[in-house]
């Protein structure tokens, strides 16, 4: 199996190679200088959807990808703009047929099935680690060809024709901002058997149940119950 470390990925990623040619030029309120008082400054989701928005329009994936960086290089501000991560979840914060905002929480050690989007994805991590493995199809089946580790701060991007699986590998939450160039809810997508490999219809309700188990655990985990 071929070797591909998260930053040999991106390189690679024909999305991101227009990355360079692609900086933004404006001032956006997410470069704002610290505080002079020395309080924490908080970012403000809403002025972040409409930087999103306007970065989509303007420049696309790479354009997103860069504005994401910015936003996640402060992971404080993400908390308290969006709330602690308390339980797993997908959770909407803005939906439209250009673009979609998540904020995904990852229970401690939660595995998701290989799975595609249909769409180009931007992923940046504001506390704890998901690790990717990133797979090739072969017919219906899939095989891995790659990983991709990413902690906080970390930000990267997958192609519109990916197929990856998520796992938390660390004992606690792990927080991320996931950007989708549609409207993820609305797309019919494939996900992958976890124990043969066959791709299948993906249901999300079978994903919703997967994280509320997964959160059951979390809290019989934090009661000492097992």
């Amino acid at each position: 199996m071929p070797r591909s470390t998260r930053r040999a990925f991106l390189v690679s990623s024909a999305t991101l190679a227009a990355a360079n040619s692609c900086r933004a030029t404006r001032k956006s309120s997410l470069d704002s200088s610290p505080r002079s008082d020395g309080a924490q400054e908080e970012l403000d989701v809403q002025e972040f959807i409409e930087d999103v928005k306007r970065a989509n329009a303007e420049g696309g994936q790479p354009a997103v990808h860069e504005l994401l960086e910015r936003t996640v290089s402060d992971p404080r501000s993400v908390v308290l703009g969006i709330g602690e991560p308390r339980e797993a979840g997908i959770h909407p914060v803005y939906r439209s047929a250009e673009f979609t905002i998540l904020n995904v929480v990852w229970a401690p050690l939660m595995i998701l099935l290989p799975h595609e989007h249909r769409m180009w994805a931007t992923i940046g991590i504001y506390g704890g680690r998901e690790d990717n493995i990133l797979w090739e199809r072969t017919g219906s089946l899939v095989e891995a060809s790659g990983a991709s580790s990413l902690s906080e701060k970390e930000v990267f991007s997958l192609p519109d024709d990916v197929v990856h699986s998520v796992t938390n590998p660390i004992e606690r939450l792990t927080g991320a901002i996931h950007i989708y160039g549609g409207d993820f809810f609305a797309v019919a997508r494939s996900e992958w058997d976890a124990e043969t490999l066959r791709e299948q219809p993906c249901d999300i309700q079978r994903v919703m149940r997967l994280f509320q188990e997964a959160n059951r655990r979390f809290e019989a985990g934090k009661t000492g119950g097992g």
